[in-house]
């Protein structure tokens, strides 16, 4: 199932949309909904382009428009946001809501499908003897000698010989006059074909101060990290983890100390545009996209298996896996465990239906009421939402009533009745942050806006800016 667009009809559909969308929407203030938690969301009061926050308390505001096609977000300051744009190799900075004249970085970038600009991470200076080191900046994306060139005139014929280079994963310094970002450092160097889909390329820093990533199968690779044995781990179908300096990170990696597999933190994975980890206890989530069928939140600790290509969801796949076979299995078999290194565990969450889930955010913060701190939110591509997730006390499950106790949204009307859904109406959603500091929570969309979610009446706290960004 594709989160980006995958051919040229629905590129050329979805501009017609954008051009025509300052037309019908002129509002920067979103109130959210009058709506007691029992009444289902069907019933709640709609809003200007159809925006909905379940929370009478809780407001959306604009806070910047104009950007193009962006995929992933990353806080530099106070009003101070980088965020990347995936067909055009750029990230843009932008300050108090307006983008900067020219962006902080220019790249070439394949752009066919799922490829082309994807995640960015801003990692805290550190300071030694008295001396602050660069503030890095990290950034994923299909790196390509001629940008764009990927792109195929027709579906049925691509140019010869302008394969992109590889997914890449660079780290920059923020130049002294924080307008540009320069010393790249080649940190990753993974496949990016045959392709074009599945790309990941998700960033995070992690509590360890390590920089993880997210890759897919990168289209129709079947190695041991697919669970095929047809050949060796090859650097997809993962999150891969390393050092702020692209080193090994040498902690007893969980699945051996030979290349590439001391790369991996977690494998089985078709591909995932969102992590996140639980700032209570340090465990890291993500989310996956399955193909028509399958999407997933899961409980990743060191060394997991998500299943990928003999599972999805809780559904045993066919041939290399599209197929939906309808065979529930919380035990599915023929696994690859890396010499018993790798396990696999079940999602803790799945939809049948595509769904495409995208960013997954704890929101470590009481700014939106305590009732939402730490609790886990997780946005969509296909139908706009945002959902809301309160987890057990142990805190690897997730709380889920009704219809979706069996950890299974089956229909849209199950999502409704089991009381998930945070938000709705935001169209397709790359990415969820939490202001490091002012501790909102703030929401991109592919449309090239930005939102955030604020309290109709705010109320000032004590609390310290966020230690992550």
């Amino acid at each position: 199932m594709p989160l980006y667009y995958s051919n040229v009809v629905l590129f050329l559909v979805f501009v017609v949309v954008l051009l025509l969308l300052p037309m019908s929407f002129n509002y920067d203030f979103l109130p959210g909904s009058a709506r007691p938690s029992n009444i289902p969301v069907s019933k709640m009061a709609t809003f200007p382009r159809g925006l909905i926050i379940a929370d009478n308390n809780l407001r959306a505001e604009v806070v910047a428009r104009g950007l193009k096609f962006p995929t992933s977000m990353a806080f530099l300051g106070p009003d101070d946001i980088l965020v990347s744009e995936k067909l055009n190799g750029t990230v843009q900075r932008i300050i108090d809501g307006k983008i900067q004249p020219q962006p902080v970085l220019d790249v070439s970038v394949a752009s066919q499908s799922e490829r082309g600009m994807f995640g960015i991470a801003v990692a805290k200076p550190n300071s030694t003897n008295g001396k602050s080191s660069p503030t890095y900046v990290f950034v994923s994306y299909t790196e390509t000698k001629v940008e764009g060139s990927d792109i195929c005139p027709n579906l049925n014929y691509c140019v010869p010989g302008h394969d992109p280079l590889g997914n890449r994963l660079y780290r920059y310094e923020l130049a002294s006059n924080n307008s540009k970002l320069v010393n790249a450092k080649l940190l990753l160097d993974l496949p990016a074909v045959p392709g074009p889909p599945h790309n990941g390329g998700k960033i995070i820093i992690g509590p360890d101060n390590n920089v993880y990533v997210t890759i897919g199968d990168v289209g129709k690779h079947r190695t041991q990290a697919e669970n095929s044995q047809r050949s060796p781990a090859d650097g997809t179908g993962g999150i891969l983890r390393i050092t702020q300096d692209g080193q090994i990170v040498d902690d007893n990696p969980p699945l051996g100390n030979t290349i590439p597999l001391d790369l991996y933190y977690a494998y089985g994975i078709r591909n995932s545009f969102g992590m996140d980890f639980d700032p209570i206890t340090g465990n890291l989530w993500d989310t996956e996209n399955g193909p028509t069928y399958g999407d997933e939140i899961n409980l990743v600790q060191p060394g997991f298996n998500s299943g990928w290509t003999r599972i999805q969801g809780f559904w045993q796949t066919t041939g290399n896996g599209n197929y939906y076979s309808g065979k529930f299995t919380l035990n599915p078999t023929g696994l690859v465990d890396l010499g018993v290194k790798g396990k696999y565990r079940s999602p803790e969450f799945a939809w049948l239906n595509t769904t495409g889930p995208t960013a997954i955010k704890f929101l470590n913060s009481d700014k939106l009421g305590k009732q939402y701190q730490n609790d886990m939110f997780v946005a969509d591509y296909h139908g706009g939402n945002i959902y809301h997730f309160k987890l057990n006390q142990n805190r690897t499950a997730l709380v889920l009533n009704g219809p979706l106790a069996d950890k299974i949204a089956n229909t849209p009307a199950e999502m409704q009745q089991g009381g998930i859904i945070f938000a709705k109406g935001f169209g397709a959603i790359t990415d969820l942050e939490v202001g490091p500091y002012d501790r909102y929570l703030y929401v991109l969309t592919f449309d090239g806006t930005i939102y955030r979610i604020v309290p109709l009446n705010p109320v000032h706290t004590t609390n310290e800016p966020s230690s992550r960004s």
